[in-house]
């Protein structure tokens, strides 16, 4: 009866010991969502952006980094993390140990960097024009021709692609939420911070540029998102020091008070907003990294 009894309490030590062992397997594997400035959404995909071709990058030098734990992009890269996101299309949000991302083999190549073109003859008869290019991931406005600012943009992604050719500005709604998505939690509808929109579409369904996060791929259900990490912080109490706020630059030399009047938040349409033009298809994915694809080319 005591054998019997001691063989029982071995088995469940060791189911207890097995169970603890698959749970710390799982802990390690799947990176949870924290406030760190580095953190991860949950991601079992363990994101490869050296696979996402960008036209523009055909130029570039630059090689794939496989991001090691407590590695974040301002550890890796200085002051010059900015543009490095910027290359990447990434927040800071989304950039985590397990992933990969491009970095430029000389920094110089791409401080500055936009793959737009600095003059748009389509554009040179608009006091203000955006252009929208789906196969780069990249916004520019422009006045009279000439590119003013420019900035990643994350569009539709395959299946809810964003619609391309010529729209305008019709309504502002600095405070917007969509109506029909929430966020990861799913505690609140997802903020659509400075909101522009560019398009109804046959169905009813509204086209927004606005804030959003940038994970460094078409991911979005058909609006046209830009770095916003104020929003970020408010949300998801990350990054603690908000720096990139393009939603809020490309808002206000859109739909500023100067042109518009006083902003008090509201869904307000408008007239003579800004010509948008979206053009291109989304780019293409390669099944393996770059330096895997080289190496067996050799």
């Amino acid at each position: 009866m005591i054998d019997s009894r001691v063989r029982l309490s071995h088995k469940i030590m060791l189911a207890l010991l097995i169970t603890c062992l698959l749970l710390a397997f799982t802990v390690l594997r799947v990176p949870s969502e924290t406030s760190e400035p580095g953190a991860s959404p949950l991601d079992k995909a363990r994101e490869d952006l050296s696979r996402v071709e960008y036209p523009s990058l055909a130029s570039v030098r630059w090689h794939a980094h496989f991001v090691e734990p407590h590695e974040t992009l301002e550890s890796l890269f200085g002051p010059d993390w900015v543009w490095v996101a910027r290359l990447n299309r990434i927040d800071r949000r989304h950039v985590y140990p397990g992933m990969t991302i491009k970095v430029p083999d000389s920094m110089a190549d791409i401080r500055g960097y936009s793959p737009l073109p600095l003059t748009y003859e389509p554009a040179r008869q608009h006091e203000k024009y955006i252009l929208v290019d789906i196969s780069e991931q990249w916004l520019g406005a422009y006045e009279q021709g000439r590119l003013v600012f420019s900035a990643p943009a994350a569009t539709g992604k395959a299946g809810t692609e964003t619609p391309t050719g010529i729209f305008r500005i019709d309504a502002r709604h600095l405070t917007h939420s969509s109506s029909l998505y929430k966020t990861a939690n799913d505690e609140e509808q997802y903020p659509m911070d400075n909101a522009l929109r560019f398009h109804i579409g046959p169905d009813n369904v509204s086209y927004w540029l606005h804030a959003r996060d940038l994970p460094g791929r078409p991911a979005s259900h058909g609006c046209i998102g830009l770095y916003d990490e104020e929003m970020q912080n408010r949300v998801f109490g990350t990054p603690p020091m908000p720096e990139l706020l393009d939603s809020h630059k490309l808002y206000e030399w859109a739909a500023g008070e100067d042109d518009y009047g006083d902003d008090y938040g509201e869904l307000e349409e408008l007239e003579d907003g800004p010509v948008v033009e979206v053009r291109g298809s989304l780019p293409r994915y390669l099944p393996r990294s770059r330096p895997q694809a080289e190496q067996a080319k050799r």
